[in-house]
This record gives structure tokens, sequence and C-alpha cells, in this order.
């Protein structure tokens, strides 16, 4: 059965970091492109961060470019968010999934950025 287990979220104190996990199951990690996403109170689910199935190619929203990092481990299956220097407006619930966001959504984790 297909799944996500986000974790490692928190409050954290602008400029801060913290590293998200996604733990998944029920599908063909290593060969799928996996997204991280991120829904604020009151806004649309956003794409954050891309990475194709080999980590060789990632992509990431505007305002985090140079500040989060996309990475992989497809041995364990686990898809990663490394964010350094976060703002009150990185405040929301981080989910990932597959590039498209096609399957069902995990719980996610909570991410709050505040002094």
């Amino acid at each position: 059965q297909v799944h996500f287990v986000e974790s490692g979220g928190g409050l954290v104190q602008p400029g801060g970091s913290l590293r998200l996990s996604c733990v998944t199951a029920g599908f063909q990690f290593r060969y799928s492109a996996m997204s991280w996403y991120r829904q604020a109170p009151g806004k649309e689910r956003e794409l954050v961060a891309d990475s194709s199935s080999s980590d060789s190619t990632v992509k990431y929203l505007e305002s985090v470019e140079g500040r989060f990092t996309i990475t992989r481990d497809n041995n364990k299956s686990t898809l990663y968010l490394q964010m350094d220097n976060l703002k009150p407006q990185d405040t929301a619930v981080y989910y990932c999934n597959l590039r498209g966001g096609t399957l069902p959504w995990g719980q996610g984790t909570q991410v709050t950025v505040a002094s």
C-alpha cells in the first residue's frame, strides 16, 4: 500500500534549520521523480523542491533557492529536505509525493518559523 510518512518539522526561530524526512512505501521509489510540497494556512499547496529519480536534476521554488536542499536515499526509499535560513514565510505543512502529486497524500509535517 502506498504511503508517505513525513517527519522532522517543528518550531524554529528565523534563521534556523530543520531537516525533513519522508519515508515512503508501496511504489518503486528509486525509479520515481519525487517532490516536496507545502501548504500554508489559507493558501493552495505549492511545489517547493523536485528531484529526478537519480538525484541528478533538482529544481526549487524561487523563494527557497539557495536555502533548501532536496536529497534522497534510494536504498531507504526516503526523501529529505534540508532547510536552512528559515523565514516566517516558510511556515506551512510540508508533504512529499511523486512529481505531480499523483499519489494519496500523507499527513505532512508542520514547520513553524517564529521568534
